[in-house]
Formats: C-alpha cells, sequence, structure tokens
C-alpha cells in the first residue's frame, strides 16, 4: 500500500505554510488515491499536532478523508486515511 508522508519539523513555526503544505499533501493524496497519509508533527509541546487536528476538522477539508487515526504507540504521528470507490 502506498503511502504520503510529511513531517511538518521543518516548518513548525511558519503557521501559513504550515496550512499551505496540509492542504498539498491532502490534495496530493486525492489526485493519486493513495489511501494512507502520515504526518509527522512532533512531540515537543503538543501545539503543532493540534494545529494539524484543527485543519483536518475543517469543515471543507473533513468531507475529503475517511478518517483520522491518532498514533497510540508515537504521540507525534497522525495518520489520515482516504476511501476510494
Amino acid at each position: 500500500m502506498a503511502k504520503l508522508k510529511l513531517d511538518l519539523h521543518d516548518i513548525y513555526n511558519r503557521g501559513g505554510q504550515i496550512d499551505a503544505e496540509l492542504n498539498r499533501i491532502v490534495q496530493e493524496a486525492l489526485a493519486k488515491k493513495i489511501a494512507l497519509v502520515e504526518i509527522i508533527p512532533g512531540k515537543g509541546s503538543g501545539q503543532l499536532k493540534k494545529t494539524v487536528l484543527r485543519f483536518l476538522n475543517q469543515g471543507h477539508i473533513r468531507q475529503l478523508y475517511h478518517r483520522v487515526e491518532k498514533d497510540d504507540k508515537n504521540f507525534g504521528r497522525i495518520f489520515i486515511h482516504f476511501r476510494f470507490k
């Protein structure tokens, strides 16, 4: 199974760029019909993870994917699952 990976460590302090990269990875997954995207906000204080989850919870983004999974073994990792017919 193919998956995309987005590591946000390098842009953690650039809010606008974070949203742009999250949007880009979601659109790329849809265009290539890739069922799994791994996002790595890192462990840190948890603020970046909250930013990612807020982005994914927006109505126009929420309708694009099937579900979000927070990795229970690694606090600094989020998976987005897509379902294609």
